[in-house]
């Protein structure tokens, strides 16, 4: 059955205009949530756990995500057990972007979902799509790491910083590099 909103597209990962009302509405939302939790007293720490706890589709117990950050929506971010997420963190959550438990991320990091059709005129008509991203259980993404649409990062893999990462990366390896490339395995 083919996707009927504009919402559903994007969550199905096909061609979805990102004007559609509905998503405007819930970007807005989402941007006014990080406002107030890029705005918290540091020692807020109850506050700022509600706050994720209330957008995210799963905000771990004992995880940790330090201010400031910025995400389109926020209902397609998971966040596991233990994860710690360090500032200036973008994450573009068109798709759904999930954070295993125990994973560290640097500073500066972009988990980008989204992206745009290659067809000139597909992005002329605005229409835009996305693909998940999973970055799996004790995972070290380095500072400045950008990290692209349907990535697939495998467990206690370490990424090491300024790498882009436009293609999965097994589990258990040390990886680098513009294209990201896996350097050794542990």
């Amino acid at each position: 059955m083919n996707a009927v909103t504009e919402r559903e597209k994007m969550i199905a990962g096909q061609l979805y205009r990102c004007a559609d009302p509905e998503l405007v509405a819930e970007r807005i939302h989402a941007r006014q949530v990080v406002r107030a939790y890029n705005a918290t007293d540091p020692a807020a720490a109850d506050e700022r756990r509600a706050l994720l706890s209330a957008l995210f589709a799963q905000f771990g117990e004992g995880a940790a995500l330090e201010p400031p950050f910025h995400c389109d929506y926020g209902w397609n971010i998971a966040l596991g057990d233990g994860a710690y997420v360090n500032v200036d963190c973008v994450i573009l959550d068109c798709a759904p972007v999930t954070i295993g438990a125990l994973a560290l991320i640097g500073p500066g990091v972009q988990l980008c979902a989204a992206t745009h059709p290659v067809e000139p005129a597909q992005r002329e008509a605005g229409q835009e799509y996305a693909l998940p991203i999973v970055l799996g259980r004790s995972v070290w993404i380095g500072a400045g790491v950008v990290v692209g649409p349907g990535v697939t990062i495998g467990e206690n893999s370490v990424v090491g910083a300024g790498s882009i990462v436009t293609r999965d990366v097994p589990a258990d390896v040390v990886a680098a590099g513009n294209p990201c490339r896996v350097l050794r395995h542990l």
